[in-house]
């Protein structure tokens, strides 16, 4: 078992929560430890359409410092975001998110409230991934848009991910992922089939022209781009159907990606 020791004396486990405690001030710092996930956030927002009525309400499943807000400024939607870490929901409601403090597995928000439910780079960090998929659909409203990001379980996720990105200066935090929580893609997608939503998947990765760019200290962000493989990180996209309820069971999803998916890597 790896043990982390940042900013402190006192050791951490992978996954530990306490680590964005003792990280609260670099949520907003482009070169800080939480640099990639504020390419991922812009990444996300890209999958989000602009609302389509009066009063539309985005939810932002473990908002963290709130990093989705800048991008879905302007897009109609009232942003509610749900974290578990104090100093987070605080910077994320000086963003403009009305943040409440919340488990991704026990939400404490109302069956059908969201136009669009958000999921970034959360699952992946879940005990209970079919109880965390199960929420985020039981928020959504007919025809309501579920988007997310997060990390395969596959032994090149684990190189890559984990081996690599957390050696690498400001990349990501030394010890925030527990390998043994990454995702199945499989079971991601016929969880989100049972409540009713047919997820649609494809890999991304950050670009390698920007990933140097940023290094060498010529730009702020790195863009995200679509690839094939969804061996390493993988965005999901779909909508509730108008009959879908939470807790429904429904046939699998997308067998042809998905099923693609669970043979790479």
């Amino acid at each position: 078992m790896v043990i982390l020791r940042e900013h402190s004396d006192a050791p951490l486990r992978p996954n530990d929560p306490a680590l964005y405690e003792r990280l609260a001030d670099e949520w907003w710092s482009p070169r800080g430890s939480f640099a990639m996930l504020h390419w991922l956030a812009a990444a996300r927002a890209e999958l989000v359409p602009p609302a389509t009525r009066q009063g539309a309400v985005l939810v932002d499943l473990g908002c963290g410092g709130g990093l989705m807000a800048p991008h879905v400024r302007g897009k109609g939607y009232h942003h509610i975001g749900v974290d578990t870490s104090p100093s987070a929901i605080r910077q994320a409601a000086d963003h403009g998110v009305l943040a409440v403090r919340g488990d991704v597995t026990a939400l404490p928000l109302r069956d059908g409230c969201a136009d669009v439910v958000a999921a970034g780079e959360i699952l992946e960090h879940v005990e209970d991934l079919p109880r965390a998929v199960a929420e985020a659909c039981r928020l959504l409203r007919p025809d309501g848009l579920l988007v997310l990001d997060t990390l395969a379980d596959t032994a090149l996720c684990r190189a890559l991910a984990i081996g690599v990105a957390e050696r690498v200066p400001k990349m990501a935090p030394r010890g925030v992922h527990d390998p043994e929580l990454l995702v199945d893609r499989i079971e991601l997608a016929r969880e989100c089939a049972r409540h009713g939503v047919r997820l649609q998947v494809r890999g991304v990765r950050p670009s390698l022209r920007g990933v140097a760019a940023w290094l060498a200290r010529r730009r702020e962000t790195v863009p995200m781009v679509p690839i094939s493989s969804t061996a390493v990180l993988f965005q999901g996209r779909g909508r509730r159907t108008a009959g879908g309820s939470p807790g429904a069971t429904r046939a699998a999803a997308h067998p042809g990606h998905v099923g693609r998916a669970a043979a790479e890597g």
